[in-house]
């Protein structure tokens, strides 16, 4: 395969900030008017959740730029700003059931209890997620105070890193820039090679790791591994290249 070809079958579409997403116009469709009705409800939300808790609502046709709404200032975010590493990973696994009650770590220490909720169309595929998050470290702090003098324990309905499968460690973080190059560097370390000592099966297993986390889902993030690989990005669409043929082998009967 050409190099040229093959940047063109590995590019993904971008999607642009839409403007006019949640302008009401003669021609709105179903989707549009329910992401208006659920986008005005949001920062009342917010409000009566209290000030350590913040409702954002995603588009995920805008993905990665997709909070198109947001109550709350718990993480510095702001309307276009990007999904979170965690979302990013479960969209590009196919995992869109609703993800209730669990904790998760921001970068600074503090704990949240998160939950995440899809919003779906006629045809049952989700379009739009409410993700609601409450700053909970306090509360944490106050209850293994408690629990020296009289042995009480968390509540039985939160779930936590020994129970989950999640990653608790949730990157919030204000532009696509900066999760791309939060996810490229976490991954890599995870590896526990400098990357001058890596050799072609190290630099796979990082690919792989960032393909199923959804990071080539973001426009240019097949440019920015490659730098941080010391690779070419034609390198890396060769590696995503043999990692999709394995899947398509493991999977044939």
């Amino acid at each position: 395969m050409l190099a040229a070809e093959m940047e063109d079958e590995m590019k993904l579409p971008d999607h642009p900030i839409r403007s006019h997403a949640l302008t009401p116009n003669a021609t709105q469709s179903p989707r549009d008017a329910a992401l208006k009705m659920v986008a005005a409800a949001v920062p009342a939300l917010a409000q009566a959740l209290g000030s350590n808790s913040e409702v954002l609502l995603h588009d995920l046709s805008l993905i990665p730029n997709s909070i198109v709404a947001i109550g709350g200032n718990l993480t510095g975010r702001s309307a276009g700003g990007p999904v979170t590493d965690l979302l990013l990973r479960n969209i590009r696994q196919g995992r869109t059931e609703n993800i209730l009650d669990y904790r998760t770590k921001h970068s600074d220490g503090r704990t949240f209890r998160s939950s995440t909720v899809f919003l779906r169309d006629e045809n049952d595929a989700p379009f739009a997620c409410l993700c609601i998050n409450t700053d909970i470290t306090a509360w944490e702090q106050a209850r293994d105070l408690l629990d020296g003098y009289v042995g009480t324990s968390r509540s039985p309905g939160l779930t936590d890193a020994s129970s989950s499968e999640l990653d608790t460690d949730e990157r919030f973080l204000e532009n696509v820039t900066d999760l791309a190059t939060s996810m490229v560097q976490h991954t890599i370390a995870a590896v526990g090679i400098p990357v001058e000592l890596m050799h072609k099966p190290h630099k796979m297993a990082v690919v792989r790791e960032l393909d199923s986390r959804g990071l080539f889902l973001i426009k240019d993030a097949v440019e920015d591994t490659a730098k941080a690989l010391h690779v070419t990005k034609f390198t890396v669409y060769n590696y995503l290249n043999e990692i999709r043929d394995d899947e398509v082998a493991q999977l044939a009967p």
